[in-house]
């Protein structure tokens, strides 16, 4: 059994779970511990309930679907729409990633049209630095994970590169009841088909990558630089 840790932050709840909850499944079936970050309850999308029943309603959406991924829970106290980019929401993340010690990290792609997912990008980028100087001096001490990637987002896809096909096949069933949690994901809220799309999805990059099932991330810029000594495969 390993001792791994996987954190994903997402900028509403549903957001976590459906770009990283298959990702999750993976890495807790090998013993790691699954930590998912709500940034907002995005408790402003429904057409008929008013945001504080349905940020209930979310939040319980959100506790469910991390039981199901046998993960951790964690909504931050911020207002759907209204996710600032600033210190103290990094620091809020920086001390997360500081206490509960992620190997990986997974959120959004900064290529999105919301501006929630924008900011949690921006925010999560800055939090990393902040958690991994030792010059800062916090309720736990500096750490780094030792990677980072952007997951695949319907609403993130502008110069969205998959660069990893991560097989979860073997945890799809799994993945769908999670999403599913999530009336949003299910229908009736949205006239976007997410539990259809990511459905599908999983198909298509499977395809491509020789599996079943698949999901994809982006990795960083700076990560794609490889240093060798000789051109062997």
């Amino acid at each position: 059994m390993s001792d791994g840790c996987i954190m994903v932050v997402g900028a509403h709840a549903a957001d976590a779970e459906v770009m990283g909850g298959a990702q999750v499944l993976t890495q807790v079936a090998q013993g790691w511990r699954g930590v998912i970050v709500h940034c907002t309850l995005g408790e402003k999308g429904h057409p008929s309930l008013d945001p504080d029943a349905y940020g209930r309603q979310k939040r319980a959406e959100a506790e469910e679907a991390a039981r199901v991924l046998g993960a951790a829970c964690i909504c931050l106290p911020y207002l759907d729409g209204e996710l600032p980019v600033d210190t103290e929401v990094q620091w809020r993340i920086a001390d997360l990633i500081r206490t509960h010690r992620p190997d990986i990290v997974l959120t959004h792609w900064k290529g999105s049209f919301h501006r929630d997912h924008r900011n949690t990008y921006a925010n999560v980028m800055e939090a990393l630095y902040l958690a991994g100087l030792t010059a800062f001096q916090r309720t736990n001490p500096a750490y780094h994970p030792r990677a980072l990637y952007f997951c695949e987002n319907w609403e993130d896809m502008e110069d969205y590169q998959p660069d990893v096909y991560l097989d979860v096949s073997p945890v799809f069933d799994r993945y769908l009841q999670a999403i599913r949690c999530y009336e949003l994901v299910r229908g009736g809220i949205s006239r976007f088909p997410y539990d259809r799309y990511y459905e599908a999805l999983t198909i298509v990059r499977g395809a491509v990558a020789g599996y079943d099932r698949a999901v994809t991330m982006m990795i960083p810029a700076r990560s794609r630089v490889q240093r060798r000594q000789t051109l062997t495969p």
